[in-house]
């Protein structure tokens, strides 16, 4: 299992250290000068020239790559254009939203969606199982963002139960929750459709296995049978999923955040794209990229544990 984990962690370092590259080469090539930008169309080229001196902006771009990949290292993401702040303590203050965010979607897809599976998978060919998986099909047709204006419609201007955007902070938990259910379920509903559907796959693949017969034929219960071996042996499929969804739910939620007005990272990223602020966007796509990374790292992880296959090194 050591090998295992050493060899995923190299090519983690490895990715990390490639797309940093491509996160710097990508966003040198954008077309606007951060200074201009700051500056205003009608700042003078003298403004403008000290401006870039002072960011830095006046040296080669090999040496701005060298100087932040060497902060990167040291955990000093750089210092905001526009914010006049370090970007670590933006990533922190947005992380208060997304993270929690992400977690309760993730939470409330991971409910929905493995008891889904597995009922249609043991009722496979049926009226039931055509249902759920239709159900399924709809939810990962319909885009999240028309899911949040539902919500937003049935339960917030309708029945006047939950807020329909903004975030009070977490002075008052109770009611940061509150602000997040929404959002959190918009998010969760297209990813447990998603996940749903691997489940039932997952389980179809697993039920017509030989030890699934001989445990059926051992009169073991029905119910002991789909949930103790045969989802055990149907998770890793599903455990790539959870971990890509994850990733998506952590990075991915910039429509969401700005339809709920929540200071959240996607918001941010959106937000530093217009004011051209790239070192922010550059140190958060790099936290994300080195989050998945890391999460990836941690479903292998899970697979060892799932499949002893894995832990003997075969």
């Amino acid at each position: 299992m050591s090998i295992f984990l050493t060899k995923r962690l190299i090519i983690g370092l490895v990715t990390l250290l490639l797309a940093s590259v491509v996160v710097f080469a990508v966003l040198e090539i954008l077309p606007g000068d951060p200074a201009r930008i700051m500056l205003g169309m009608n700042a003078s080229a003298d403004s403008v020239e000290a401006l870039r001196r002072e960011l830095g902006l006046d040296q080669s771009a090999l040496l701005r790559y060298l100087e932040w990949l060497s902060g990167l290292v040291s955990g000093d993401l750089g210092r905001s254009y526009t914010y006049s702040t370090p970007v670590s303590e933006l990533v922190l203050e947005r992380m208060g939203v997304s993270l929690p965010l992400a977690l309760i979607s993730l939470f409330l897809s991971t409910v929905i969606a493995i008891p889904v599976g597995v009922f249609a998978a043991s009722r496979s060919g049926k009226p039931s199982d055509t249902i759920a998986m239709g159900a399924a099909q709809i939810g990962i047709a319909v885009p999240n963002f028309w899911f949040a204006l539902i919500l937003v419609y049935v339960f917030a201007v309708g029945l006047r139960l939950l807020p329909s955007g903004g975030f009070p902070g977490w002075q008052n938990p109770a009611d940061a929750i509150k602000a997040l259910i929404l959002p959190s379920v918009a998010l969760a509903l297209p990813q447990a459709a998603i996940l749903a559907r691997v489940t039932r796959s997952a389980m179809l693949e697993v039920l017509g296995e030989d030890y699934i017969r001989t445990a059926r034929a051992k009169g073991l219960p029905r119910r002991k049978v789909l949930w103790r071996h045969a989802l055990r042996n149907a998770l890793i499929p599903v455990l790539t999923i959870l971990g890509l969804q994850f990733s998506f739910l952590l990075a991915g939620t910039i429509i969401i955040e700005n339809v709920f007005y929540l200071p959240g990272l996607g918001r941010l990223i959106f937000q530093a794209i217009n004011q051209r602020d790239l070192i922010v966007v550059e140190g958060v796509v790099m936290l994300l990229v080195a989050s998945v990374i890391a999460i990836n790292l941690a479903v292998d992880i899970c697979y060892a544990v799932v499949d002893p296959r894995l832990r003997s090194g075969r």
